[in-house]
């Protein structure tokens, strides 16, 4: 499988078909154009891993997976993706959409007791869907970003087309940030953090970056902390880690430090630089 299967036109083309599923008015753009998401990216994956399903079948299904090319080639492929789907035009959102489904319908997991189930299960898509909805969400607002919360309800909403690109019906989705919260109350007695949750978990401590990167290898752990430290309490307490409101105070107050180191330049050109060099460097 090629490293960037996911194409886009650059919203800024004039020659563009049209603005895709969203469109530049919507507050998808506005929430994805921001900087900190990085931040929210890896807090998804925390919070997606503690459905041990969902972390059973990812690592199942890429047994390469802690090897330092594998593994960026990975994340290139899910950046292009999302990228894809918020930013391309209709039918470039749709074509990666397809090739999504299309992946994980071939793909299966397997539980302890050795029952199958398939990775496409709408209840384990559901999961995935609003654990990257609800990180976006929140750390949007904790970094301060100058998003109301009508605004980040209608994000919610708007993300249900997100959900029915992968394969989610729309009306199983959340539309609210209220519906959210309810979500996770009604899953979270069928969650804990699994012996390959928390071993995803030591992977992000640890990254596996390929030969040059030494910065990367120095500067991702702490990013990882802070990711670690935004989940909600209840999460982090799932892990092992500290549930005070201590902890989200630090959380919140490194959310905005980072925000706005992100905000130089030259600083966010050199972190992209060295993310390039790392997820091409197996090809």
């Amino acid at each position: 499988m090629p490293s960037t299967p996911y194409r886009y036109t650059s919203p800024y083309d004039p020659a563009r078909e049209d603005d895709g599923l969203f469109g530049p008015e919507s507050v998808t753009w506005r929430v994805m154009s921001s900087r900190i998401m990085w931040v929210a990216v890896l807090r998804a994956l925390y919070l997606q891993a503690l459905h041990p399903r969902v972390i059973r079948g990812t690592l199942q299904n890429a047994a390469t997976i802690t090897e330092p090319a594998d593994a960026w080639a990975r994340l290139r492929r899910t950046r292009t993706f999302i990228e894809t789907r918020t930013f391309g035009t209709t039918a470039e959102a749709e074509r990666a959409g397809r090739r999504v489904r299309t992946i994980h319908a071939s793909l299966t997991g397997t539980d302890p007791d050795g029952t199958r189930y398939r990775v496409d299960d709408p209840e384990l898509l559901l999961w995935v869907h609003c654990g990257e909805v609800s990180s976006c969400a929140d750390i949007a607002r904790r970094s301060r970003l100058p998003f109301s919360a009508a605004d980040l309800d209608a994000f919610v909403a708007e993300q249900r087309t997100s959900a029915e690109l992968i394969g989610i019906a729309r009306n199983a989705a959340p539309t609210s940030l209220a519906e959210l919260d309810a979500y996770y109350e009604r899953l979270r007695p069928r969650l804990y953090a699994c012996d390959e949750a928390k071993q995803a978990l030591r992977l992000t401590f640890h990254p596996p970056v390929p030969d040059g990167n030494r910065g990367l290898k120095l500067g991702l752990p702490p990013v990882a902390v802070l990711a670690f430290s935004t989940l909600p309490r209840w999460a982090r307490r799932m892990y092992g880690g500290p549930g005070g409101p201590l902890s989200e105070a630090a959380a919140t107050a490194g959310l905005r430090a980072t925000r706005i180191a992100f905000s130089q330049q030259r600083l966010f050109r050199g972190v992209l630089r060295a993310i390039d060099r790392a997820e091409t460097a197996g090809s």
